[in-house]
């Protein structure tokens, strides 16, 4: 996700279904149609409230199908450019569009509108960026306040932020696997090759000394921290501080003994047992990866699987 307005400057080779269309629109100036999923029913890939943003200039952000419809929406996105008129379709059953089909069997409602509340985007950014709840609703005749009022409500929650402590292949895998997603990351490792290799891989590092500040890495419930050690005795005060702070998911590497032994010794520092059980262990869906890829991936879906949806959306009449 891309976390300020200047972001996606630097962003613009990623693909366009991982763009923020909301920031993208940004960029994109004059003449940007939104697309925006305002209802769906049966099975769908996409939930409602996904959204796209279509320059005048041909550039794309952001995705409602996996293919299916996304063409024959520039299509439509250039009537609504040329003239101003919000228009909405319906995609699968019951559509009048016999010739595009939506394998998954559902059926989807889509507005485009033309984009004018320019100065309520950059209010959203700056509010995102903050990492502060905002919600932004659609009217149904194409207009975007500020706030939950009449017509769609999307509610944006801040952006996923992962902290991942360690050493060695996996804490440089997992970073570089969260680096190419795009998400806000920082790897903070006490040993200077796992540091040259994920920062030579882009991502963002931490030399770690003292423990840090993690009032400000860990700022709010939409973080998530892993722990990647092979010498656990590294963990217990980190795990300590961060378990004073609302992050949705602290995880570490290791074993079931491994895990035992770990809240034994936060138990013997006096964290609450209570507090003990939010420290996840073994880490991932997949039982006993040892492959860095292979549990870097398992690890993340964990963490994905707890985090819930960034961008939701509801109807207010």
């Amino acid at each position: 996700m891309i976390q300020n307005p200047h972001a996606f400057v630097a962003a613009r080779s990623r693909h366009p279904a991982l763009l923020d269309p909301w920031e993208a629109a940004l960029e994109f100036g004059p003449g940007t149609v939104m697309a925006v999923m305002t209802e769906t029913q049966g099975p769908a890939y996409r939930r409602r409230g996904a959204s796209m943003a279509l320059a005048a200039d041909g550039r794309i952000a952001g995705a409602l199908s996996s293919g299916c419809i996304e063409a024959d929406l520039i299509v439509h996105s250039r009537r609504v450019r040329d003239n101003g008129q919000t228009i909405r379709l319906r995609y699968g059953e019951g559509s009048p569009f016999l010739d595009l089909r939506l394998p998954c069997g559902g059926a989807i409602e889509v507005m485009l509108f033309l984009l004018r509340d320019h100065e309520a985007l950059v209010e959203l950014s700056r509010m995102r960026a903050a990492r502060r709840h905002v919600a932004l609703t659609l009217s149904d005749s194409g207009r975007l306040c500020l706030g939950e009022g009449r017509g769609l409500a999307l509610s944006f929650r801040a952006g996923l932020r992962f902290v991942i402590f360690g050493a060695g292949p996996e804490a440089a895998v997992f970073a570089e696997l969260v680096h190419s997603l795009h998400h806000d990351h920082m790897l903070l490792s006490h040993e200077d090759q796992s540091l040259a290799l994920a920062e030579g891989m882009g991502c963002n590092v931490r030399r770690l000394g003292p423990l840090p500040d993690m009032d400000e890495l860990m700022p709010d419930e939409r973080c998530a921290a892993v722990l990647f050690y092979h010498d656990h005795d590294h963990e217990p005060a980190i795990l300590r501080q961060l378990l004073a702070r609302p992050a949705f998911y602290i995880g570490a590497q290791g074993s079931r003994a491994t895990q035992r032994n770990r809240l034994s010794q936060l138990a013997g520092l006096g964290v609450p047992a209570a507090d003990c059980t939010r420290v996840r262990g073994p880490i991932g869906l997949i039982p006993s990866a040892r492959d860095p890829g292979q549990l870097a991936i398992s690890v993340l879906a964990e963490v994905m699987a707890a985090a819930g949806d960034t961008i939701s959306a509801r109807r207010v009449t």
